[in-house]
């Protein structure tokens, strides 16, 4: 690169640095925000980069006067993985300082901070890191001097990251976290600047319920950090799993700095619970504490189910014991890998370089050793600053969270190829306060491993989560064994997947465990809640009959009815009278009967017809009554069978019609005998008003009456095939509607009219001489007709489904029968048996034997 464009480039970074690194305010004049502080790790730069890292796990007050600064606290417990990210943000800022392609001729230089694992110092060095410490700026002094970083990197929990963000958003300062997941910083009203490359706790929370879900657990217990981690991640996990028809036995919070006491709670809380399975949406520092209680509690049994905040940390896994945690599921960070950074991080020399007491300590913890001798007359090993990580085992040297340091090194090359693209824009492009963040916010790259880095529009990176399993080998070493992924940008049936063959549940088992409130339900049965209960817990009722099982009890379609175990509607059985039936078959066989001697009367009337017997009585109304009945007993078999339209209109008014033909020529046959006998009597002549042609007639006229009246009800209403289910539940019984009621019973009477007006001119004729007996069978036929009918009606209206029709089809029979027995088998008898009989002299009474 020629001198002239180098002085360029510098020229052109001054401007732009100036530009975006201030907010617009009111105040005019510079003044510093929080106390001064010494960074524990800097390094001059042309760009400077800053950094937040929890050096320290706790702190405590270094005065035991409490009256003495609250500020001045001393950090204890070094914490080896902040030491891990801080070498990730140094490995990352050095290989694109010696980088050709990215940031050519600037380099980037970085100031790191110990927030001790406290709150209110991460926002104190937040603030030194924008003051910077080099200049004591008077309160008169104009607001002209840059912030002395252009980012922050850090902080690994969410609290503090939250309320870094808070205090740095306003001067637009972009902040990138690499472990701070929880789903509130990604509310860009409040936190404006932060971005993040691990994903959301909105998507873990979700993923989490879903996992839950589809091992089928519905009952269960959680346990959360008391911080914005735990409570906001908890709240969307419980909001997601209530949406799944999971609930919460139990929900208890919990911090580090917790009494006693409280852990004892908690733990009793969960021994005296129904619920097998527990959701511990835990940071590791809590869980560090809860871990050595639960061991003394010998809280062993339970299926634990994780976040990525402990799931993948090997320091967890080696201080559980007595394996309270072995068989747990959950999510985390899909495993990564850098090409140097093992080496990189390793190489701890140039730490010790930085000749701060900090790293003294570290370089101390790391080789247990010491470079002064203290005066407790304990004797350590001496330090000789050439000591080689190269075989020590401990936390430091653990490449576990090699997905966290990871996400370090993207940070950092976000924001290098964010200052690129600023560095290298033309004159169009738009340079205002917020240029870093924003070039930082729609930046696109891939890494050297071939992964893509961007960045939402709430600062997220995408969500992907691997699913992981505790499995305990033979030789008692723990493997973190991934067994499916969650990938929130598929399509929602497709996110999850898990083989569940090649999970190692809690107790060593291979069994998925169960953790519900209640059973579920069987088959043909439906949840009724608990009282008082939450929706988990239930009874199951079994399902009325006619009701099947869904997720409660349906009505089955009016055409079918449940099984026997509720568990499905069948058709129902359509029923009628059927031919292939006994019911049926009795009948068809009567009627058939009744046919078949109704022409062997014919045939023998018609043998005889010449006979005084057979002319005596009319043979031609005899012939036409035998006709009739044929017709009576056959239309008996319209009513047998599956009903139709034309069976419908056909069996009522054939059985109407033929009836009233077989009445008139009965009562004919009636009114003949009658006449016949008033006109032996001096002076009547009646004969002639009632003769063959009369009796045609009146035969005619009555029966066309009917004709007519079948018209009637077939051109207005007339009848059909229709189903009954109110007759039986379970089955559909096919029949005849009437259509019109008003013909049906129109029909029937005007049959009952003339029966009735038959049996009084019979009865009107029962004292003829003996041997003239036609009037007396006539009127005992009568008789039988109209005590079949007359019953006939209530047994009809109260008979169900087919038997209705077996009733009218009985009464068809019956009274056909009565009528072919009463009048003309006595005629047959003397016609056949008796001969001797079958004369004139006999009929008038005059060959009676003495």
């Amino acid at each position: 690169m020629s001198a002239g464009r180098w002085l360029e480039q510098r020229l052109k970074l001054f401007y732009l640095l100036l530009l975006s690194s201030f907010s617009v305010a009111e105040e005019q004049a510079c003044t510093h925000r929080g106390d001064l502080e010494d960074a524990q790790l800097i390094k001059k730069g042309d760009i400077m980069l800053g950094g937040v890292f929890s050096f320290h796990s706790s702190w405590r007050n270094s005065q035991d006067n409490y009256e003495q600064k609250p500020q001045q606290l001393q950090c204890t417990s070094l914490n080896f993985r902040d030491f891990q990210f801080a070498q990730a943000m140094l490995f990352a800022i050095e290989e694109i300082n010696n980088s050709s392609d990215l940031l050519p001729g600037l380099t980037l230089g970085y100031k790191m901070y110990d927030a001790c694992g406290f709150i209110a110092r991460s926002v104190k060095v937040s603030l030194a890191l924008l003051n910077g410490n080099e200049i004591q700026a008077l309160p008169a002094e104009p607001c002209t001097r840059p912030a002395q970083v252009q980012v922050i990197m850090g902080e690994t929990s969410s609290s503090p990251s939250a309320a870094i963000a808070t205090a740095v958003g306003p001067f637009h300062i972009p902040m990138i976290s690499h472990f701070s997941t929880c789903a509130c910083l990604s509310d860009k009203t409040k936190y404006p600047s932060f971005l993040r490359t691990i994903p959301s706790d909105y998507y873990q929370s979700r993923a989490l319920a879903h996992l839950v879900k589809h091992f089928g657990w519905t009952w269960i217990g959680a346990v959360r950090s008391n911080d914005d981690y735990g409570n906001n991640g908890m709240a969307t996990f419980t909001e997601t799993a209530e949406e799944l028809g999971i609930c919460l036995e139990y929900s208890v919070s919990f911090f580090r700095t917790d009494p006693s006491d409280k852990i004892h709670k908690i733990i009793e809380v969960i021994k005296s619970s129904n619920s097998k399975v527990v959701v511990a949406f835990l940071s590791h520092m809590d869980l560090d504490v809860l871990l050595n209680e639960f061991s003394v509690n010998n809280l062993t049994g339970y299926q634990w189910v994780g976040t990525e905040g402990w799931m993948f940390d090997s320091q967890i896994a080696a201080m559980d014991k007595n394996r309270i945690l072995d068989g747990a599921v959950g999510l985390s960070i899909p495993k990564a890998h850098v090409s140097g950074l093992r080496e990189f991080m390793f190489n701890v020399k140039p730490l010790n370089s930085s000749n701060s007491e900090l790293f003294t300590r570290l370089w101390e913890a790391l080789f247990s050793c010491k470079f002064k001798q203290s005066n407790s007359g304990e004797i350590q090993k001496e330090c000789t600053g050439e000591e080689d990580l190269t075989g020590v085992e401990n936390s430091f040297t653990d490449m576990s969270l090699m997905p966290i340091f990871y996400n370090v090194y993207k940070g950092v090359y976000a924001v290098a190829h964010a200052l690129h693209e600023i560095l290298n824009c033309n004159k169009t492009c738009d340079i205002n306060v917020q240029l870093i963040l924003q070039h930082i916010q729609r930046i696109r790259f891939k890494t050297k491993e071939g992964d893509e880095v961007y960045f939402n529009e709430n600062g997220d990176p995408p969500a992907k989560y691997e699913i992981i399993n505790w499995q305990r080998g033979e030789n008692g070493i723990l493997n973190f064994a991934a067994v499916g992924l969650y990938d929130a940008s598929l399509p929602a049936d497709k996110q999850l997947n898990v083989k569940i063959g090649s999970i190692v549940w809690a107790k060593n088992s291979l069994q998925l465990p169960v953790s519900v409130c209640s059973e579920k339900c069987p088959p043909g049965t439906q949840k009724v809640l608990q009282k008082g209960r939450p929706v988990c817990c239930f009874d199951c009722i079994r399902c009325a009959e006619g009701e099947i099982n869904s997720v409660t009890c349906v009505r089955c379609p009016l055409e079918s009815w449940s099984n026997e175990d509720r568990t499905a509607c069948k058709k129902k059985k359509a029923e009628f009278l059927s031919y292939k039936e006994i019911m049926g078959s009795l009948l068809t066989a009567a009627s058939l009967f009744g046919t078949c001697m109704t022409a062997v009367v014919a045939v023998i009337f018609i043998k005889y017809r010449n006979t005084p017997l057979v002319r005596a009585n009319n043979s031609e109304l005899s012939f036409l009554l035998l006709f009739s009945l044929k017709l009576c007993f056959l239309c008996s078999l319209t009513f047998i069978g599956q009903p139709s339209d034309w069976s419908c209109m056909l069996r009522h008014t054939a059985f109407g019609i033929t009836f009233v033909l077989c009445i008139s020529c009965v009562l004919g046959k009636t009114i003949v005998v009658l006449m016949a006998f008033k006109a032996t009597l001096p002076g009547r002549n009646v004969m002639k008003w009632f003769g063959p042609t009369q009796q045609r007639v009146s035969v005619l006229g009555f029966t066309l009456i009917q004709v007519i009246i079948c018209i009637l009800w077939l051109s207005i209403s007339p009848p059909f095939p229709s189903k009954n289910f109110k007759e039986f539940k379970d089955k559909i019984i096919l029949e005849c509607s009437l259509g019109s009621a008003v013909g049906f019973w129109a029909v029937l009477g005007y049959i009952g009219l003339l029966a009735m007006l038959c049996f009084i001119c019979a009865f009107l004729a029962r004292k003829l001489p003996d041997n003239f007996n036609e009037a007396k069978f006539i009127t005992f036929s009568m008789l039988i007709f109209c005590a079949v009918w007359i019953t006939f009606i209530p047994a009809y209206v109260s008979s169900p489904g087919k038997f209705s029709v077996a009733v009218e089809i009985f009464a068809i029979l019956a009274s056909s029968f009565g009528l072919l027995f009463c009048i003309f088998i006595p005629k047959c008898y003397i016609m056949v048996m008796k001969p001797e009989k079958n004369t004139k002299k006999n009929m008038i009474g005059k060959g009676a034997p003495k």
